[in-house]
């Protein structure tokens, strides 16, 4: 049986120059790369994020793909992109996973770990963090 695993890892940043702290607005961006750790391509069909504040307040999204696109994945092979969030307080998480089919139409899911984003952090402090995705299916 084919080994269906992704592996994902997050890296956030602070942005400063777009956030607007008096106003209760902090704009964070994030570079996630998917890689197909598994011995059979899969593709990343959809999106499914937590993102919560420090006030415990979450913001649940999902849709179709990531910026655009559901990207194919030969075993071996990864797919990096980058995208942002808003939080009304100067830190929080973004946790969720990713909808993922194989090439013979199986369905699994792809965990995303919890990542930090902290408006004190600097560039030189970036959190990264890497989530396994593991299913063999029968």
């Amino acid at each position: 049986m084919p080994k269906y695993e992704f592996q994902v890892e997050a890296q956030a940043q602070y942005e400063a120059e777009q956030s607007a702290p008096q106003q209760g607005l902090f704009r964070f961006s994030y570079t996630i790369t998917v890689t197909n750790t598994g011995d059979a391509a899969a593709q990343l069909i959809a999106r499914h994020w937590y993102i919560t504040d420090a006030s415990e307040t979450q913001q649940e999204v999902h849709g179709l793909g990531v910026v655009g696109r559901q990207p194919l994945l030969q075993p071996g092979e990864s797919f990096t992109y980058s995208s942002g969030c808003e939080l009304r307080t100067s830190s929080g998480s973004m946790h969720g996973h990713y909808l993922c089919v194989s090439e013979t139409g199986e369905t699994f899911e792809a965990p995303i770990a919890p990542f930090v984003l902290d408006a004190s952090l600097t560039e030189m402090h970036l959190h990264r963090m890497t989530s396994p995705s593991s299913r063999t299916l029968h």
